[in-house]
């Protein structure tokens, strides 16, 4: 999979027939805090709280333009993916049929419902429930909509093409990884601008397939993905998704929940952004990192605000969600 600058400048046009670009801010508050100036591209403000959304809109242009007769979707999600999935098939006036694991989040559930989805929990994890969405589309004649895609990736790519024109010469990238789209698509937006910024993955303590797979040089399944983060919690690595990141991250870190929890607290505090899980692992990463960037230039990706009060609650308290 590849990009070119002209690709990524189609893609945005298409994603700004129906949102505005997301902004991007060097917040001194946190400069001060890290020694380092830190630019957050603030995802969190998107339509749906995620960045998930773009890649809603240009998979269901491709559907539409491609698979004319199609009379709907099928996916499986921890929240966010599939908001955007249900946001957009709605709009396009097709069924949208969304798998979630037993367990997951409240408020999430009541967005995908608000947006259309026709909701089924299943299973004890995403990676159980994504078998199962594939396997009842097949079976009902729906469009799978994968974790990762072309079409998604091509979406999903436009909010780092916007944060790398207006800070190019970031030297770093945090950002987080569950099934890869968002960090494929800031490796594939960097190398169709032709920059020279490091790109670093950051995957929860608890759900390190990835880390696992690119240590390894192949895929590594675990038995469990266990955290708060649940835009992370994957077991079940993505063979294009690692193709691309094993070769164009820089490294992988982990974070612990208890980071991540932190770091919500710090975005909180420091700019009063809401963050969820997923969304504070990048700035947990470069927390973690702080001596090895100081005095250089960082960019974290706060991928989406979608955490429920009930969470938020516990962590603003000092504490650490329990899953």
């Amino acid at each position: 999979m590849k990009f070119t600058a002209e690709d990524l400048q189609a893609a945005a046009g298409l994603v700004y027939t129906q949102m505005q670009p997301t902004p991007q801010y060097p917040w001194p508050q946190l400069s001060q805090r890290l020694g380092c100036e830190v630019w957050v591209k603030h995802e969190n403000h998107a339509p749906t709280g995620a960045f998930k959304v773009r890649g809603g809109i240009t998979f269901m242009d491709w559907l539409k333009r491609t698979h004319p007769d199609c009379p709907g979707i099928c996916t499986a999600t921890r929240g966010n993916h599939g908001q955007s999935q249900a946001r957009a098939a709605t709009a396009a006036g097709l069924r949208a049929l969304v798998y979630v694991p037993h367990g997951n989040s409240v408020e999430k559930n009541a967005a995908m419902r608000a947006y259309g989805a026709e909701l089924v929990e299943y299973g004890e994890d995403f990676d159980t429930a994504r078998v199962e969405a594939f396997r009842v589309a097949e079976e009902q004649g729906l469009m799978v909509v994968p974790p990762f895609h072309a079409e998604l990736v091509r979406g999903v790519a436009t909010y780092a093409w916007e944060l790398f024109r207006a800070a190019p010469d970031l030297d770093t990238v945090y950002v987080p990884i569950g099934c890869g789209s968002g960090i494929c698509g800031t490796i594939l937006a960097r190398d169709a601008l032709g920059l020279s910024t490091e790109v670093v993955a950051v995957v929860s303590e608890g759900a390190q397939c990835a880390r696992l797979s690119v240590a390894a040089g192949a895929l590594v399944e675990t038995d469990s993905a266990r955290t708060f983060a649940d835009g992370m919690a994957v077991r079940v690595p993505v063979r294009e998704a690692f193709d691309i990141y094993s070769r164009g991250a820089a490294r992988v870190v982990s974070v612990s929940d208890a980071e991540v929890a932190e770091a919500i607290r710090v975005y909180y505090r420091d700019i009063h952004n809401l963050a969820e899980g997923a969304g504070a692992a990048a700035l947990a990463a470069l927390m973690q990192e702080r001596a090895r960037m100081t005095g250089r230039k960082a960019g974290v990706i706060l991928s989406g605000g979608n955490i429920d009060a009930g969470w938020f609650l516990s962590v603003l308290q000092g504490g650490v969600p329990e899953v």
